[in-house]
C-alpha cells in the first residue's frame, strides 16, 4: 500500500453529474403550465389522485403508506375559473416538498424531458439501508447504458470503440440525474428538444436486447444478436447491461415519454420496463465478446496533425499519433510509418501542417489504430488555419510531451 504524502496537494476529482442549482428553487409561473401536463407528472411519479370535482379539478396525495403530506388541488382544465390560483399553490406547495417524488414532478416542468429509469433489486440492511457502493455501481451503469445509446444515434455498429465517443458524451451533457435514497433507483431527465434520438434509440434498443436474450436462451444461436445492432444494439450496451445486472437479483430499466411533447413516432405510448436477471449475464458476456472480435476494419482517408513521432533508431521506420481533423469520428490514431513516409510527416510537424494518409482504421485497440497506411501527404491550409493548428498544438504541448514518453 501506498501512502500520499500530507503536503501534497489532491488531484482534481470530476463530480457525478448532479441537478443545476436552483433549478425547482423557484416553481415554474402558473400560465407556463399545462395542466394536463402536470397531472400526467404527477401519476407518473406516484401521486394518486384521491377525488376531487370530476371535470374540474383533482386533489392529489403524495406517494407513500397512507399517503400522508401535504394535498394539491389541481385544475383539470384551464377552463376552471379558478385554475391559475390552484396551479399557483400547487406549484409552491411542490418546491417547498422534500420529496423526490415532488423534486421530480418540478423537473418535468421545468424542462420537458423523456424520463429513463433504473431499478436494481439488491439485497437490503437494517431499516431498508444499502451500502454506499450500490448508488455508485447504479450511477456507472446507467451512464454507460446512456453512451450506448448516444453512441447508437451516430451510427450503427456491434463495437463502437472511440469512434464517436466525444459527441456522443456532448448528448449527456444536458441530462439531469435524480436518484432515490438507497441508491437502487434512479431517474435521468433527457430534455426532449436534445436529446429524444437518444431516448428513442434507447427503448428501440432495450427492446431488442431483451428479445436476443431470449432468443439465444430458448435456442442457443446468437443470430437475434446480429439483426438487434440494427436497434442500437452493441458492445457497449450488454456490457452496461452486465454491470447493471451483477451483484442483483434483478434489474429493470424504463423510458417514459415527456407529456409536453408526446410520443415520438414509431414508439409505444406506455410499455412495461425492461427486465433483465442474472440469468441473462452469460448471452449478454457472450454477445459483448462476439461484438468486440466481429466489428470489421474501415477504410478511411484521414486528415490530421502530427502530435507524435517515435523510432528506435536514426533511420526505419517509426510510428507516428496523428490528432484528427477530418475523415474519422475518433479523436486520435496511431499508425506505423516506413521511413520516407516518416520523413513527410516530421517535416509537416516542423512547418505546421497537417498530413492527409490513407489505411484501414482497425476495431482491435478501439479503431485507434491505422494499418497499412500510405500516401502520406502534407495538406495546404491557409495562414489563419495553420496558425490556429499551431497554437493547439502549443496549448496541448504538456499532452504532446507526455505522449513522446509512452512506452
Amino acid at each position: 500500500m501506498t501512502h500520499r504524502p500530507f503536503d501534497e496537494p489532491l488531484r482534481p476529482v470530476r463530480p457525478h453529474p448532479v441537478e443545476p442549482p436552483g433549478l425547482w428553487d423557484q416553481p415554474p409561473r402558473p400560465d407556463e403550465v399545462d395542466p394536463a401536463v402536470l397531472g400526467a407528472l404527477l401519476h407518473r411519479h406516484g401521486w394518486q389522485r384521491r377525488g376531487g370535482a370530476p371535470g374540474r379539478y383533482g386533489r392529489w396525495t403524495p406517494p407513500g403508506p397512507g399517503g400522508s403530506g401535504t394535498s394539491l388541488l389541481v385544475p383539470e382544465s384551464r377552463a376552471f375559473p379558478d385554475s391559475e390560483d390552484l396551479l399557483g399553490e400547487a406549484l409552491v406547495a411542490l418546491s417547498r416538498s422534500g420529496s423526490p417524488a415532488a423534486r421530480d414532478v418540478l423537473v418535468g416542468l421545468a424542462v420537458p424531458s423523456d424520463e429513463i429509469h433504473w431499478w436494481r433489486d439488491v439485497p437490503v440492511g437494517p431499516v431498508g439501508t444499502s451500502p454506499w457502493t450500490v448508488e455508485e455501481q447504479t450511477r456507472t451503469a446507467a451512464r454507460q447504458i446512456l453512451l450506448a445509446g448516444a453512441l447508437a444515434t451516430r451510427g450503427r455498429a456491434g463495437y463502437h470503440g472511440a469512434r464517436h465517443r466525444r459527441p456522443a458524451a456532448a448528448l449527456l451533457d444536458d441530462a439531469l440525474v435524480g436518484a432515490a435514497p438507497g441508491g437502487r433507483r434512479l431517474t435521468a431527465f433527457v430534455p426532449v428538444a436534445t436529446g429524444r434520438p437518444l431516448a428513442v434509440r434507447l427503448h428501440h434498443a432495450l427492446s431488442a436486447a431483451r428479445e436476443a436474450i431470449d432468443y439465444r436462451r430458448a435456442t442457443g444461436g446468437m443470430d437475434a444478436f446480429d439483426g438487434a445492432v440494427e436497434a442500437g444494439v452493441s458492445h457497449e450496451l450488454t456490457e452496461a447491461l452486465v454491470a447493471l445486472v451483477r451483484g442483483t437479483e434483478g434489474a429493470r430499466v424504463a423510458v417514459e415519454w415527456a407529456p409536453a411533447a408526446g410520443v415520438p413516432e414509431g414508439c409505444a405510448a406506455s410499455a412495461e420496463p425492461v427486465e433483465f436477471s442474472p440469468g441473462d449475464l452469460p448471452a449478454l458476456r457472450e454477445a459483448g465478446a462476439r461484438y468486440l472480435r466481429e466489428e470489421p476494419s474501415v477504410p478511411v482517408r484521414i486528415t490530421g496533425a502530427v502530435v507524435r513521432m517515435r523510432r528506435s533508431g536514426p533511420r526505419g521506420d517509426g510510428t507516428v499519433r496523428l490528432k484528427v481533423i477530418a475523415g474519422a469520428e475518433v479523436p486520435h490514431v496511431r499508425m506505423t510509418l516506413d521511413e520516407e513516409s516518416y520523413r513527410i510527416a516530421g517535416h509537416a510537424h516542423l512547418v505546421g501542417l497537417p498530413v492527409r494518409v490513407h489505411g484501414r482504421l482497425e476495431s482491435r485497440g478501439g479503431f485507434r489504430r491505422l494499418t497499412g497506411a500510405s500516401g502520406v501527404t502534407p495538406v495546404q491550409v491557409d495562414e489563419a488555419e495553420r496558425d490556429r493548428l499551431m497554437k493547439s498544438l502549443q496549448e496541448n504541448l504538456d499532452f504532446f510531451e507526455e505522449a513522446c514518453t509512452e512506452g
